[in-house]
């Protein structure tokens, strides 16, 4: 009766709170005399003011009337949970065993609004092509072609271009990796930097030579050290015409490893520098050599505003089925998208390869004759013995009718009577002598084929623009519209084979250990980004720019240059020689080195209490880092935290754009460790080992875990002291199971350890969310039930191994070759399993010869708590050609489909083609993949991209790490031996769906639940955990920055709010870049309470609330690489995005 009395006390006193708020709020509304002053920076009329005014108030009181609506809801929830603790502070374990934790008195609620649910269950354009049925659909046999192996013979009539010539445009190219047998700078001294040098005196000798460029992580190397004269030689060639960026990334990037974050952050890099130096914008996009293609970059490119673009590397089943039905051009539309707005059109190449042999026509013997770097006498020469001829007057008709009859061919495979023919190869055009062997001999074509009327043909070098200006023109469309009867596409180009059944599915997860630390890099940039702009805004708000190291700038520059580096299509995809792999690495860990120290300046400046006392000393951090890693090649090793009697501060960062409720883990040195918030409320803290071995603990240095509430990507202060009273820290129970009695283990003190013989029988851990079953045998997860759910749910957790074929091809760094069915994993001695459990989280540590997997679940409520923490350290080093997998079994009826993600944007659904071989079967995973029916879904999220399948209905299977001794003949030259010790991090979500419908799960598109997102983003975006460095004169008082004035709605995920560069590249010029994405949602599944308050507005932000203590001085929309804007909006304009819209906005703060 009592505790009814208390709950209702307490949601009365809230409902006051919440009146009172709203009272404030209207008042803020009204009076905020900032808010005036910026509305004044756009003349508009006083209606609009006043229909913004109001509409920002229905806004307040909606929210309002969410928070009383749910305070009944929350006050019910804690008295039904029991979470009110008696002691009122002390965690105590209730009748079923479960830890209960006292609870932070902050009610949250999970308020969606209906309409944001329909995205999911709206009605999608038709397309004449769905890459899911086109995949139903083939036979994937293998017949040979004749010329042309992979295809079929190509016959015409010789009148058909008599009323309409065949136009066709040579397009000479030069395809250079940044990284692949040489490293980035050995390339550029050999080879790179030739061609350049090159380019600028041969284009110049005849304006008809055309070019085109890409990467230009090589193009600024150049930039940076050519003289004046050859800048400008190079800006006349762009600027007339000759010569074209084409996509203008940093790198080519890969299509199915790399994230959607860094795949933007490495197009803006280049656009950026294009813009300021060159004040020139790429118009179509350039993907020759990507493995495979994801659906993320028509919809990336489409909102940088370019207007076509190409594609290469697609299953030669694919290249041939579209070919016969000249569906090789095509609008590309978004699986999920209800109209037609994501189009953009797409030209696929046809035959094998992008080199000269397979470029100019079906017949490469012929097409090799044609590529005159081969004419005899060079170290290259043409494989079906035939070599080229030079051109002279004596055999330029016969040679020039030949090299027609293959352009009339190729061009029966297209809708319009213009053909594409790319000229180029690898790092080609590094030799001046190439340069006039190539342009001189084709003019000679070109002249005699142009005088020559009965040919009906007009042939010139172009570039890529000039050949989809002539498509568009020749259809009677402008640039980038759907020329007439051209097909609709949607869906993805994987996986790639481009022969036999050579599926390059084996990178997916080639050198996993650089794939993680791709993605602890990106993290650390998106928050470095962050801070380093609220920081600088803040610092001119206080007219403290002076004061602050803006120079760290330039540490974000080579950073997103690493980073940006790193997406080239053989870095992140771990194909590339040992020693490149170094150099990626070397320099992947100065930049997070880098990192670091920005979030360390950026964090000392925004927690500092009184701003004036603020001093920097490059010399002098005030913050130390996290964890530091000794080489490129080592896990990280956390920062140990010293205490003594007087108080050591921490700051915690939380990089997400929501409040975050988690158990944090640091490293101290003494068993009695208090924790205190900076109001000085003490915590519960769960003292844990910290193992050096699978039964040997540290007697020097603790885990010590606590909950902490953060602020959306912000900055907590917490005080940590060694404290003869510390009550409130409860240790942790641990249990060893041992194979035999043999072993003896020791506890140290304070930590006792219990140790039995292991026996078959399961055993269990649980939170007050989630109760886990484990495998008295094998140490490993067997059920998951969740706390409202009768229901246990198999899932188990087994380990599996593929060696590779015995035959001639063999898996490689490319390819995934198997010999026939995984192998289940077996050792010979029963693995040691460690139990430990406590107020704050369970786990179970399973020790194996080759791995070591924990399964952790946090006991607090929200995100944190719903899942299941799995880590699983891999180490295969003492293997030969074995690849390991771990594989979930359980009962859900998913029958033959799965659901991968692409690129951490969208989600794109699978099916397992029994007439395809296993390694067809396999897809990338960049952060998550699921299985499902009617009941439930199951999702492993990763932090980290690895190839995942599902062999089999309620499978779902990931492959952890690949061991290989040999090549597989794609050009690398090695097998994949430099394996390192490699922490691979998952979560794993089970969620019940509340409402199945069949017709919706057999459909092209699926989305993430809210709560699926959240984890993601957790998983992605560890809490960083600083400690401040003892001063000797004391340290200055601190508080929490929290620098979200209003909650973002929780379907926007903040991509990034990146400094713009000054005109040199070393600071920040007073703009930044605010990256929103809005998720797409399924509501289909039990809403869980978050954590934290959540709601969603139908798309609707209002930027000028968001940042607490800076003014918007402007409010722009941008293309998505900021090369196109749009007219500035009111200041106090409301911005709003569809579901899965990327946008770009201009701001200026301060």
């Amino acid at each position: 009766m009592k505790l009814k009395k208390q709950v209702t006390v307490c949601g009365g006193a809230i409902f006051c709170v919440a009146v009172f708020s709203l009272y404030l709020m209207l008042d803020r509304v009204q009076h905020d005399p900032a808010r005036r002053q910026n509305g004044g920076n756009f003349p508009r009329s006083q209606i609009s003011v006043l229909q913004n005014r109001i509409e920002q108030l229905e806004q307040l009181l909606e929210e309002n009337h969410q928070i009383i609506s749910h305070i009944k809801d929350s006050v019910l929830e804690l008295t039904d949970t029991g979470a009110v603790s008696p002691s009122g502070h002390l965690p105590f374990r209730s009748a079923n065993g479960s830890w209960v934790l006292p609870f932070d008195g902050r009610p949250t609620f999970l308020s969606v609004k209906p309409q944001d649910c329909q995205f999911a269950l709206g009605r999608r354009g038709q397309t004449d092509l769905q890459m899911l049925d086109v995949y139903s659909l083939l036979s994937f046999d293998n017949v040979d072609g004749g010329v042309w192996k992979q295809g079929f013979e190509i016959t015409y009539e010789p009148t058909e271009w008599d009323n309409e010539p065949l136009q066709v445009f040579v397009v000479p190219h030069s395809h250079n990796d940044p990284g692949w047998v040489k490293t980035f700078d050995k390339y550029y001294n050999d080879q790179t930097q030739h061609i350049f040098n090159n380019m600028v005196v041969k284009l110049a000798e005849d304006p008809r030579r055309k070019f085109i460029w890409s990467e230009m992580s090589f193009f600024v190397k150049w930039w940076e050290s050519a003289d004046a004269h050859k800048q400008d030689a190079l800006r006349k060639l762009i600027l007339g015409g000759q010569l074209e960026i084409v996509t203008g990334g940093w790198v080519m990037t890969d299509e199915a490893n790399a994230h959607y974050f860094a795949m933007i952050d490495q197009l803006i890099e280049g656009h950026q520098w294009l813009e300021k130096n060159l004040g020139v914008t790429p118009r179509s996009g350039w993907a020759v050599d990507p493995f495979g293609h994801s659906a993320t970059m028509p919809y990336l490119l489409k909102r940088a505003n370019l207007t076509s673009m190409l594609i290469q590397r697609v299953h030669y089943s694919v290249k041939k089925h579209f070919s016969s039905t000249r569906s090789l051009e095509f609008m590309w539309r978004q699986a999920w998208d209800p109209e037609s707005g994501t189009d953009l059109f797409c030209h696929m190449m046809p035959f094998y390869s992008y080199d000269v042999p397979h470029t100019c026509g079906p017949d490469p013997k012929i097409c090799c004759q044609f590529d005159f770097k081969r004419l005899p006498g060079s170290r290259v020469n043409c494989p079906w013995k035939v070599p080229p001829r030079a051109i002279s007057d004596a055999n330029v008709a016969e040679r020039a009718n030949v090299l027609l009859d293959q352009y009339r061919k190729k061009s029966k495979l297209f809708r319009s009577k213009v053909v594409l023919v790319p000229l180029g190869d690898d790092f080609r055009y590094d030799k001046a002598l190439e340069w006039d062997q190539q342009y001189v001999n084709y003019q000679k074509l070109f002249d005699y084929m142009n005088s020559h009327p009965e040919m009906h043909v007009q042939a010139q070098f172009g570039t890529l623009t000039d050949y989809f200006g002539a498509v568009y023109k020749a259809n009677g469309v402008a640039q980038g519209v759907r020329p007439p009867g051209y097909p609709v596409l949607s869906g993805d180009f994987f996986a790639y084979a481009d022969r036999e059944d050579h599926y390059w599915s084996g990178y997916y997860t080639s050198r996993p250990f650089y794939k993680n630390l791709d993605r602890v890099l990106e993290s650390h940039l998106r928050g470095a980004e962050i801070l380093y702009s609220l920081a600088v805004a803040h610092a001119r708000h206080a007219g403290m720019e002076g004061r602050y190291p803006t120079s760290d700038y330039s540490l974000l520059t080579d950073a997103r240059r690493d980073i940006g580096l790193f997406q080239h299509h053989d870095a992140i995809a771990g194909t590339a020689k040992e020693a490149v792999v170094i150099d990626y690495g070397t320099r992947l860990l100065r930049s997070l080195i880098g990192l670091k120290r920005v979030i360390i300046n950026a964090a000392h400046f925004l927690i500092m209490k009184n701003k004036d006392v603020y001093r920097f000393y490059q010399t002098e951090p005030f913050l130390e880092t996290d964890d530091r890693r000794a080489t490129h090649d080592s896990l990280p090793q956390r920062t140990l935290i010293e205490l003594d009697s007087s108080p050591r501060y921490l700051v915690l960062f939380n990089p997400v754009e929501q409040e975050r409720l988690c158990v944090v883990t640091v490293l101290v040195n003494s068993a009695r460790v208090r924790v205190l918030t900076e109001d000085g409320q003490t915590l519960p803290v769960q003292l844990s080992a910290q193992w050096s071995s699978a039964v040997q603990m540290s007697g020097e240095v603790y885990q010590a875990s606590f909950m902490a509430r953060l602020p959306a990507l912000g900055l907590a202060v917490f005080h940590l002291y060694d404290s003869v009273d510390s009550p409130m820290t409860l240790r942790s129970d641990t249990l060893l199971r041992l194979p035999g009695r043999s072993q003896s283990v020791r506890g140290i003190d304070p930590l006792p350890v219990r140790s039995q013989v292991a026996d078959p029988q399961p055993f269990y851990i649980q939170s007050q969310s989630l109760t886990l079953g484990f495998s008295g045998t094998t140490g490993l997860l067997e059920s998951i039930r969740r706390k409202d759910d009768p229901q246990e749910v198999r899932v188990q957790i087994q380990f599996f191994t593929y060696g590779t074929r015995p035959s001639k091809d063999k898996s490689g760094a490319y390819l995934f070759l198997p010999d026939g069915n995984a192998k289940p994993y077996t050792q010979r001695d029963p693995p040691i399993v460690r139990v430990v459990e406590g107020p704050l989280f369970a786990e179970v540590v399973t020790y194996y010869q080759h791995f070591q997997q924990t399964v952790r679940i946090h006991n607090v409520p929200g995100v944190d708590g719903l899942s299941l923490d799995i880590t699983t350290l891999v180490d295969i080093r003492d293997q030969t050609n074995k690849e390991l997998a771990m594989r979930l079994l359980t009962d859900i009826q998913s029958e033959d489909t799965f659901y991968t993600d692409l690129n951490g944007f969208q989600i794109q659904p699978r099916r397992y083609l029994q007439k395809l071989p296993l390694q067809a079967n396999f897809y990338p995973m960049s952060t998550m993949a699921y299985i499902q029916d009617s009941q439930y879904r199951l999702t492993l999220h990763t932090g980290q991209a690895l190839g995942v399948s599902s062999l089999a209905s309620g499978q779902l299977e990931v492959i952890l790490d690949r061991r290989l001794m040999q090549d597989d003949n794609r050009g690398l030259g090695q097998g994949l031996k430099d394996n390192k010790r490699t922490a691979n991090r998952f979560r794993l979500l089970l969620e019940r769906r509340s409402s199945s419908s069949r017709a919706v799960d057999s459909g092209p598109v699926s989305f993430p639940s809210l709560l699926s997102h959240m984890t993601s983003t957790i998983l992605n975006h560890e809490v960083l955990a600083l400690p401040v460095i003892p001063k000797k004169r004391g340290v200055p008082p601190l508080r929490t920055f929290s620098p979200l004035a209003t909650a973002l709605p929780c379907d926007f995920h903040l991509l990034n709010l990146r400094s713009i560069q000054n005109q040199d590249a070393h600071s920040p010029s007073p703009y930044t870049a605010l990256l929103l994405h809005r998720l797409g949602l399924d509501c289909g599944l039990e809403a869980q309470n978050p954590g934290f308050n959540c709601s969603t507005t139908q798309g609707k932000l209002a930027v000028s609330a968001l940042f607490r203590g800076l003014d918007l001085q402007l409010l722009q929309p941008m293309s998505l690489t900021l090369m196109y804007s749009a007219a500035p909006l009111s200041n106090s304009s409301i911005i709003s995005l569809e579901p899965m819209e990327l946008s770009t906005f201009k701001l200026r703060l301060r």
